[in-house]
């Protein structure tokens, strides 16, 4: 607040009066002049404004996307990872026929079954939270989980082949090796199957996205039976941060490991131990949260 004092000398104009000859004549009147105090306050009036930031909104991939589109590449790679797993599964049959022995590979191929859909979700927790595009072999992958995030409708979207080549090329980089090494039935009865499982995986994560009036009938009653993730078991891990609910094979292991926290327990022996944070633990309005109103209208 300031208080400005000043002396204005104020005089008074000469003043018009008619009269009666259509004559105009000016009189002046003199006074003295006045000494007036003005008294004038300033005020601050400017409103202190936070700096905001700047939100950029990304546009959702449309179906033409190029990023959603299958390419040679991705083709071969999994035209690749199919005959590797399919030779696999081969010589257990070929070796179940020359033994005459079932049980031992059944049981093995049940094993590989049931740990494929934990080893689905191992493996989906990692990319979901931890590392970045530039991390070297799965940093294409971890960005494709970020986006998935977003947008989750657009996995529907995707060609098979883009979808699943990523994988594709791990199983063939690491069950070739194995299928020229052994011959033994009961091995290729747990390989082959482990192997196929993870290889399609990503295909019955994006069945799980779809309605069932769009899903083939077979795989509809794969999902009813609890044999393929469903829609229903995979809702959890689309919600608000923290994620539930990583394994995207059959989804059997998803109540046992949310119930029990596994993944929390190891996300805070990361945290205190060497100062990792996973991204499950973002605020729910950070980017890498799903924009529901677009999921919801392309749905």
């Amino acid at each position: 607040m300031k208080s400005l004092s000043m002396a204005l000398p104020l005089q008074t104009k000469n003043l018009v009066h008619p009269i009666t000859n259509n004559k105009n004549i000016l009189r002046s009147h003199h006074q003295s002049p006045l000494r007036v105090r003005v008294s004038c306050s300033v005020t601050n009036t400017t409103k202190f404004q936070p700096n905001r930031q700047k939100l950029v909104v990304e546009n959702p991939p449309l179906s033409n996307d190029p990023t959603l589109q299958s390419t040679w590449t991705h083709r071969l790679w999994v035209a690749a990872g199919c005959t590797t797993v399919f030779t696999s599964f081969a010589k257990s049959i070929v070796g179940g026929f020359g033994s005459h022995r079932w049980l031992e590979p059944a049981l093995a191929a049940y094993a590989g079954y049931v740990l494929a859909d934990l080893g689905s979700g191992v493996y989906h927790w990692v990319i979901d939270n931890f590392g970045d595009e530039s991390t070297p072999l799965v940093g294409t992958q971890i960005q494709a989980a970020q986006g998935h995030h977003t947008w989750p409708w657009t996995i529907t979207k995707r060609q098979f082949a883009n979808n699943s080549h990523a994988l594709a090329r791990g199983i063939t980089l690491t069950v070739l090796p194995l299928v020229l090494a052994f011959n033994n039935h009961v091995v290729h009865g747990f390989v082959s199957t482990f192997a196929f499982c993870i290889l399609f995986c990503q295909q019955f994560h994006a069945w799980a996205h779809g309605s069932k009036s769009k899903l083939p009938p077979s795989v509809v009653a794969l999902q009813d039976m609890g044999l393929l993730l469903s829609r229903r078991q995979h809702v959890n891990h689309h919600g608000r941060p923290p994620y539930y609910s990583y394994c995207i094979v059959s989804g059997a292991w998803n109540k046992v490991l949310d119930e029990s926290k596994v993944f929390e327990a190891l996300e805070n022996l990361l945290y205190f131990q060497f100062g990792v944070r996973p991204r499950s633990w973002s605020d729910p309005n950070s980017e890498w949260t799903e924009e529901t109103d677009i999921c919801n209208n392309q749905a």
